[in-house]
């Protein structure tokens, strides 16, 4: 068996195929493209068993990842992020089996490191000089990290009301990084006039590329298998530009080809901040594609995405495992973030707290039932994001005394 077994990309939209082993962005039609696996040939060779022997990384997953040859691969140990109960806090929203992945134990702090590691991988194994993007800051913390790793260049475009601590992982790392007065669209409208005068430089904006979302599927994949082999009833997921969505959505599918799982699928839920929630407007309105949302602004930073290129992929997600979509109010997100850390010892970004705050909120409606195994992703870790906390504490002269 090769190292991975990709076959091809397809579109999702228009159903066209090309060629996995060029440079590609969008297809013909400006659908993102997907990674299509010859999963038969996996299922002959690869048992849920074999991949229990391998190495704690996402890369124990390899033949459903992009990357043919193992030479090519760049890594900092990312994956296998534990999945962490959360008694307290479950007792409380009257979810007793509430669980969480915690991404924020990856390299660079965000789970933006598993699509940075396989997208970064491929993009040097086909002769990839470079990497060009924008970000809201964790994503590209990451893909500067792993481009240096593979040794290319990158170009990064941030708002400037980004977390500060990401622009210094990109100045650190050595990118070419441009803070812009403006969300995160605008920047990516700066990195595509760029790109005209850049040659070997790709375009590895959110879902640009076809092999982010292929990191990103292995929560998906991990979360399966720290369960045992099986689903959880629901998935519950800070939702900006989607991938993590989609990528889970792929994996539990390729694991249901592959026979290690069901037929049963947890319900996925996209969760935005009330001030950005373009996926949750068009849910509501049972709408396949979403319209920009209007003055973006969230203290959830990484939700921060008017308008999701993958909108259709993730309302598709939603719509096909019955799950939905809702949105949070930033002071909600915060107080959550705050009980959590006093609860159960866990300090989470506020897009993880953001998926608190919408357990609490889907379990008062009733849309979540008492019995249900519900997991949340915590995408970042929350010293990231110092300024969300408060640090004020007595101040005590040295010939003091504590009261």
């Amino acid at each position: 068996m090769a190292y991975s077994a990709l076959r091809g990309l397809s579109c999702p939209q228009c159903g066209a195929g090309y060629d996995a082993d060029r440079v590609m962005n969008l297809c013909a039609c400006g659908s993102p493209l997907l990674a299509e696996y010859d999963l038969g040939a996996v299922g002959e060779t690869v048992t849920p068993e074999v991949i229990g022997r391998r190495p704690p990384t996402l890369w124990r997953y390899h033949e459903l990842l992009p990357v043919r040859d193992p030479d090519n691969v760049l890594t900092l140990g990312e994956g296998m992020t534990p999945l962490v109960p959360l008694p307290r806090l479950g007792a409380e929203y009257g979810v007793p089996r509430l669980l969480m992945k915690d991404e924020g134990l990856v390299p660079t702090g965000s789970f933006k490191a598993r699509g940075a590691a396989v997208g970064a991988s491929r993009a040097r194994e086909l002769g990839v000089k470079g990497i060009a993007m924008p970000t809201n800051g964790n994503a590209g913390a990451a893909w500067a990290t792993y481009a240096t790793r593979g040794g290319l260049r990158s170009l990064i475009t941030m708002p400037l009301d980004a977390p500060v601590v990401t622009r210094r992982e990109c100045l650190a790392a050595g990118a070419e990084l441009y803070l812009v007065n403006g969300h995160i669209g605008q920047c990516g409208q700066l990195i595509g006039a760029a790109l005209e005068s850049r040659p070997g430089f790709q375009d590895v904006s959110t879902l640009k590329e076809p092999y982010r979302v292929e990191g990103k599927k292995t929560m998906g994949l991990e979360l399966v298998e720290q369960l045992g082999w099986r689903v959880p009833d629901v998935i519950v997921y800070p939702t900006g530009g989607g991938v993590g969505l989609i990528g889970i959505r792929k994996a539990l599918r390729e694991l249901q080809e592959l026979g290690w799982i069901g037929d049963r699928l947890p319900r996925l839920v996209a969760v935005q901040a009330s001030g950005c929630a373009p996926i949750v407007a068009a849910f509501a309105a049972g709408a396949t594609r979403a319209q920009a949302w209007p003055d973006p602004h969230t203290v959830a930073f990484g939700l921060t995405v008017p308008k999701p290129l993958g909108d259709a992929l993730i309302l598709e997600a939603l719509y096909a495992t019955e799950g939905t979509a809702i949105a949070v109010d930033d002071e909600d997100t915060l107080a959550e973030q705050t009980r959590c850390a006093r609860l159960e010892g866990a300090l989470l970004c506020p897009e993880g707290a953001a998926t608190l705050a919408a357990v609490r909120r889907l379990r008062e409606s009733g849309w979540l039932r008492p019995d249900d195994e519900v997991v949340v992703l915590n995408t970042g870790a929350g010293i990231k994001y110092p300024d969300t906390v408060s640090a004020d504490a007595p101040v005590l002269e040295p010939d003091g005394a504590i009261p």
